[in-house]
């Protein structure tokens, strides 16, 4: 299988006042494409950093991440941006729409930044996928919860990523809500065969992808297959 996302020796550090803090020590772990990945562990493990520097947001002090072919050591800041923009998708648990924009135009801008053309008629069918074909001209002010965490959703996939990193996509959710969404992304992602990284506390959740990594004070404590199939 073709690894998507290889992680070797990765270390992290922050400085503390006159104190160096370890957030990430000595992990490593692959993820094949096309994979379902989670990445779970109590606050403060690592999770979020450990997803910032496999997508190229941050740089490590230590280790190599080789994200869709390229080692992202090597590549400067606007590389890593373009790499992105080409390759990766994105939810995160605050969802990050722009307010002064609607969910069609949400949706829309990462395709126009790329020049595509039919960017709007490719977001009304990610909407309709979604559910929302009657709040596409509506601001996320004017949207529940689960309605802009369903937006932030199709926006995710309007690029076709290669990887989509989702940051606790149901955090901010209730049960019933995240359920939707989470079968959604599922959902979605089997269609498009995207290869999905999940950062998350619920271990239910972790339990439906194929694979679950579990961090505890930076460290790996283990990395096991699950019965997924």
């Amino acid at each position: 299988m073709t690894k998507i996302l290889k992680i070797n020796g990765l270390e992290k550090t922050y400085k503390s006042g006159s104190k160096q803090l370890t957030v990430l020590h000595d992990v490593s772990f692959e993820v094949e494409k096309g994979q379902t990945f989670s990445i779970v562990g109590p606050s403060g493990s690592g999770k979020t950093t450990l997803l910032g520097l496999a997508a190229g947001l941050d740089t490590p002090n230590a280790g190599t991440v080789e994200l869709c072919g390229h080692i992202l050591n090597t590549l400067n800041e606007d590389e890593r941006a373009q790499l992105r923009n080409e390759e990766v998708g994105f939810i995160f648990q605050d969802f990050q729409l722009l307010p002064t924009l609607t969910a069609l135009e949400n949706v829309s801008v990462p395709l126009e930044l790329q020049g595509a053309k039919h960017a709007a008629t490719r977001a009304k069918e990610l909407l309709q996928k979604v559910g929302l074909e009657d709040r596409i001209h509506h601001y996320p002010s004017q949207l529940s919860g689960g309605e802009q965490q369903r937006v932030a959703v199709a926006r995710a996939f309007s690029n076709s990523p290669s990887i989509l990193f989702a940051d606790e996509p149901t955090g901010n959710l209730d049960e019933e809500t995240g359920e939707k969404v989470i079968q959604l992304l599922f959902n979605l992602n089997e269609e498009a065969g995207t290869t999905l990284v999940i950062i998350t506390h619920d271990l239910d959740l972790a339990a439906r992808t194929q694979q679950i990594l579990r961090l505890k004070g930076g460290k790996i404590l283990t990395n096991e297959t699950t019965a997924v199939i």
